[in-house]
């Protein structure tokens, strides 16, 4: 008989362990995020808000008789307001623990602390995406009939919309998370990302002028709204705009972390 039944790498039994902490790890936040009824009322607010403002877009632009357009731009128009759905779904996966003190026990059980967050802003990533691509989808659908031939339908070009919106949504949640950890308050993590996400590009955008839209186009939603649009009009190419929305959510993720070592130890 062989003896290599038990043989031990050095460093493949860490390895090992580490992986299956994570794993662990990802399965115990899905486990909380579906034990409150917050991320249930976020999906059920978004679904048919997305489909409110859709219709309305579509409504718009065959009142005003605007060009041809794609028809998952009236999808995308709703990100600018539906995203909050998504960013409350992501803020209560962090503040919720701090405001009942158990995120005591949720670093006792899992003490390496990048773990902890890396697995929360995996798990809001994956809800978020999933409910970005079925928002964008469903809005599509109700936005066709009011567009009234003002816009165009490809299979390819809607199915890319549907992927872009859910990845967006899902750059957002990581960000929220991020910003969460920073925080550590819902009421903070919100006034922040509804500064960065809504007011302030509204501000730059109704002043207006060069230098103020350009500063614009550097923000998280404009970068993602180009992506999401990905026309010929946009300041960069799409993948600009992925590296920009990706700057963000490291930047945001990297601050959270720090906050969390450095006051969590």
């Amino acid at each position: 008989m062989t003896a290599d039944v038990c043989t031990d790498t050095p460093g493949r039994g860490t390895r090992t362990r580490s992986a299956s902490g994570f794993v662990g790890a990802v399965a115990a936040e899905w486990t909380k995020l579906w034990s409150v009824r917050a991320p249930y009322l976020c999906l059920l607010v978004g679904l048919p808000a997305t489909g409110v403002f859709s219709f309305y877009y579509g409504s718009i632009a065959r009142i005003n008789e605007h060009a041809v357009q794609p028809v998952g731009n009236a999808a995308v128009s709703s990100t600018a307001l539906v995203q909050f759905a998504v960013v409350v779904l992501a803020t209560v996966t962090v503040t919720s623990e701090y405001t009942t003190t158990s995120m005591s026990s949720s670093l006792l059980w899992v003490p390496v602390r990048h773990r902890v967050q890396l697995a929360k802003a995996l798990v809001a990533a994956v809800v978020a995406f999933a409910a970005g691509a079925l928002f964008a989808a469903a809005g599509m659908a109700v936005a066709w009939g009011p567009f009234s031939g003002h816009a165009s339908f490809g299979a390819a070009a809607a199915v890319g919309q549907v992927l872009a919106v859910g990845l967006y949504y899902a750059l957002v949640a990581v960000l929220t998370v991020g910003v969460s950890f920073a925080t550590r308050h819902a009421a903070g993590a919100l006034t922040v990302l509804f500064t960065l996400l809504w007011a302030l590009p509204s501000m730059l955008v109704g002043l207006g002028g060069p230098v103020l839209l350009a500063i614009n186009d550097w923000l998280p939603h404009s970068a993602g709204d180009h992506f999401m649009r990905s026309s010929a009009a946009t300041p960069y190419p799409p993948a600009a705009a992925v590296l920009i929305l990706l700057a963000w959510t490291l930047t945001a993720h990297l601050t959270g972390l720090y906050v969390l070592r450095r006051r969590d130890t």
